[in-house]
């Protein structure tokens, strides 16, 4: 049969598979039969993959568990199929359809099948797809829509999907986990909470960090946006140490489904000890929710590093000037109650100007850098911020005046190690009834009258005999 010449009538990305259904009614492997020029891209994916002949396997090009299920299905019952999933930040239409037997059949019993593969995607969801699908299903994921606008916290709201999604695939166990990829970070939630100690737990068993352990699932899909797998032999061949942590929690199958905002990772639905009877609408359920829970995810990741821009200072990571004016006026204002004792200290950092004119803006960069992580180390988990240009100002609330005294000099005695950071520090201790932007300029003068004290003993380091 010229397979070439009949696949090249069809319009699309098309290709033709055929499979044996043997007769003890298992399955023999899917075969490649053919694809026509359109679709051809797929015969070089990898630069390792092997020259085409009729029916070689279909697995020296490509993997996809999902795709080989509906292979079979719709080869093995003779029915259409159609699918439409976002995978890897595409939206890809996928017709399945029987046809006719081009081959005689052996007289062992064995029954040779074929399936036409039509494919179609774009980068943009289409709603009229979504909405073909069945009532179930639908009704599925207007649920999990639903719970997850419910609140405005966005870790209640992903503990009640969890929980929505758990109850849908008959699970005895569900997690989703937010990926945060430029932070290298990931939360697990399940259906009461966020508990990360079960992804430590998880890492723990695989040697690794929580993040890698969340780096290696995505190994494991193996370029498939989903794994519904009904015993974990898979699991056993391609991640040996997760397969045995897996077995050593009891877990018999499992939901591995990534969600992408278009390209970009941004999360997992993980679920275990499901019901395999309904494997199919999992499938269909979780391919319109993951992209739902795709944008919240993504959104929430966004306002976050936003916050943070708003409030952290990019070069030194300690807070903006910002974010201490929005500290004062809220105590200032009563919206916040001020600390019963407040602790402030100024601290200027010494030569970055002669810095920045001998060594250039870089080398200052890297010395106000360096600044600040002393300051942190000093001041341990109290609030420092960075003002100005090379001037820094850390709250200490609910502190004893000594204790503010002993971090002040712990602070000269750390710039004494560096051959390059030295502050001018000025501090004061306020308790009872105080007005905070008073104190903040008594620690400010103080801080002067230190900075004066240091150019005078180092006058070559005072840009202000130069300019005179």
């Amino acid at each position: 049969m010229d397979y070439q010449s009949w696949l090249e009538g069809i319009s699309g990305l098309a290709s033709l598979y055929s499979f044996d259904i043997l007769p003890d009614g298992s399955y023999s492997e899917i075969r490649l039969m053919g694809v026509n020029r359109q679709n051809e891209g797929m015969l070089h994916f990898s630069p390792d993959a092997p020259e085409f002949y009729p029916g070689i396997p279909y697995r020296k090009y490509w993997m996809d568990l999902n795709f080989e299920r509906y292979i079979y299905r719709s080869g093995s019952t003779n029915k259409s199929l159609y699918s439409y999933v976002n995978a890897r930040g595409f939206w890809l239409k996928g017709f399945y359809i029987p046809v006719t037997n081009f081959d005689k059949e052996p007289d062992d019993g064995t029954k040779t099948v074929y399936c036409l593969y039509i494919l179609e995607y774009e980068n943009d969801l289409e709603t009229e797809s979504m909405s073909q699908h069945p009532a179930d299903v639908s009704a599925a994921v207007t649920n999990i829509s639903i719970r997850l606008h419910e609140v405005q916290d966005f870790w209640q709201a992903l503990t009640s999907v969890t929980s929505e999604i758990k109850q849908f695939c008959g699970a005895d166990k569900c997690s989703v986990y937010p990926v945060d990829i430029s932070s290298r970070k990931c939360v697990c939630v399940t259906d009461s909470g966020v508990h990360n100690e079960i992804l430590e737990e998880i890492a723990g068993d695989l040697g690794c960090t929580p993040f890698e352990a969340v780096e290696r699932w995505e190994k494991i899909l193996e370029m498939s946006d989903c794994l519904i797998l009904e015993d974990l032999s898979v699991i056993e061949e391609r991640d040996p140490d997760w397969y045995r942590s897996l077995c050593s929690h009891d877990v018999k199958n499992i939901v591995l489904y990534e969600i992408r905002c278009k390209h970009t990772l941004v999360g997992f639905i993980w679920a275990a000890n499901f019901d395999v009877s309904k494997t199919m609408k999992i499938k269909s359920v979780l391919e319109l929710s993951s992209f739902v829970l795709a944008a919240v995810i993504q959104n929430h990741y966004l306002i976050s590093n936003l916050e943070i821009k708003s409030t952290v200072d990019g070069l030194t990571q300690v807070y903006n000037r910002n974010a201490m004016n929005d500290r004062v006026e809220k105590i200032v204002s009563g919206e916040v109650k001020a600390p019963e004792k407040l602790g402030i200290a100024f601290a200027d950092l010494n030569g970055l100007k002669t810095v920045n004119d001998k060594e250039g803006h870089e080398a200052g960069d890297r010395l106000l850098s360096r600044a600040a992580s002393l300051l942190k180390v000093a001041f341990g988990d109290y609030e420092v911020y960075r003002a100005g240009g090379d001037e820094f100002v850390v709250f200490c609330p609910d502190i004893t005046e000594e204790k503010l005294a002993d971090l002040a000099a712990q602070l000269r005695t750390l710039t004494d190690t560096t051959a390059d950071v030295r502050f001018a520090v000025g501090t004061v201790f306020v308790t009872g009834e105080y007005d905070i932007c008073k104190a903040m300029q008594t620690a400010d003068e103080r801080m002067y009258k230190d900075k004066e004290e240091y150019y005078r003993l180092h006058p070559e380091k005072d840009r202000r005999n130069r300019i005179k």
